[in-house]
């Protein structure tokens, strides 16, 4: 009769290793296909593909400098404007909202996390477009007008547009997982700092943020891997345009912009391979942000 737990015990053990080997090998392929597919991009522009800012088809002169810095400033701005909205949505479910309100908040929460990137895409293009070109960017020039960054003429559709929306997508997700760590924090820890006579925000600010701190890293690297890779959204209101942006007003493209709008359009192999090597990158993008915020996440647990 013993032996069948032990059986089944094995059982599992070569199963669950066996689910880590197809992760391996799967991520190993995806590696390997996109080097093997860049490598005549490779050997041709070598590493000044990364540096140099002209993509022009017809010459089949290619540089990845565009789409990268795209890529990033549209996933750090969109980290900036989500956090804080993200941690205020979590306090005020987790802390603040009447009992009989959480469960409608966090069902709406979820419910505009599971709306398609492609939605998100063509409301920001045909409603936050509009309001972005007639009201909010002359109220930023007017106002803010003595910062270099925000200097300009309203476009609409552009790299502080594209962050927004981005923005917009990867809060739900944030949100919703730091709800989860706070639900997560013994209530006698609360119940505690109450009776030293701790406000509501010293609570919050001293008790709960201190013990979930390295779950909210790991939510925001979460969202920023989102934001990194996300295609059509940025694609329907980032203007895609080979120009390095001046102020975050203007249009630019990202990774993924550049390979939705111009895979299908590759005729040659240089300009396909090209295409690659930008995919290539960008997988070495969102790895090293995964390597670096586990760095990160270990020093913050040490």
């Amino acid at each position: 009769m013993k032996k069948y737990p032990d059986i089944f015990e094995e059982l599992f053990k070569g199963l669950s290793f066996f689910s880590i080997i197809i992760f391996i090998i799967i991520f190993v392929s995806i590696f390997l296909v996109l080097f093997n597919e860049a490598k005549l991009s490779i050997s041709k522009f070598s590493f000044n593909f990364l540096f140099k800012t002209t993509w022009d088809p017809v010459r089949e002169e290619f540089g990845g400098l565009v789409p990268i810095i795209g890529t990033i400033l549209t996933s750090v701005l969109a980290i900036i404007f989500a956090f804080p909205i993200s941690l205020g949505i979590a306090i005020f479910i987790s802390e603040m909202c009447p009992k009989f309100l959480k469960n409608f908040f966090r069902v709406t929460i979820e419910l505009l996390a599971g709306i398609p990137s492609i939605i998100y895409g063509m409301w920001g293009l045909f409603v936050f477009v509009p309001i972005m070109k007639n009201y909010v960017e002359p109220f930023l020039i007017k106002h803010l007008g003595f910062i270099k960054i925000f200097s300009g003429e309203p476009f609409g559709i552009g790299l502080l547009t594209a962050s927004i929306i981005l923005s917009f997508m990867i809060i739900p997700f944030i949100s919703s997982m730091i709800i989860e760590l706070f639900s997560l924090v013994p209530d006698v820890f609360r119940e505690s700092a109450y009776a030293l006579g701790s406000t509501r925000f010293e609570v919050i600010k001293y008790v709960l943020i201190p013990y979930v701190k390295v779950g909210i890293f790991g939510s925001i690297t979460l969202g920023l891997a989102r934001a990194i890779g996300e295609t059509m959204a940025v694609t329907f209101v980032i203007g895609n345009t080979y120009k390095i942006p001046t102020n975050i007003y203007e249009p630019t493209i990202t990774i993924a912009s550049s390979l939705a709008n111009e895979f299908t359009e590759a005729t040659t192999e240089i300009y396909l391979s090209s295409l690659f090597y930008l995919a290539f990158v960008l997988l070495l993008i969102s790895f090293f942000v995964f390597l670096i915020s586990r760095i990160l996440l270990l020093k913050l647990i040490k």
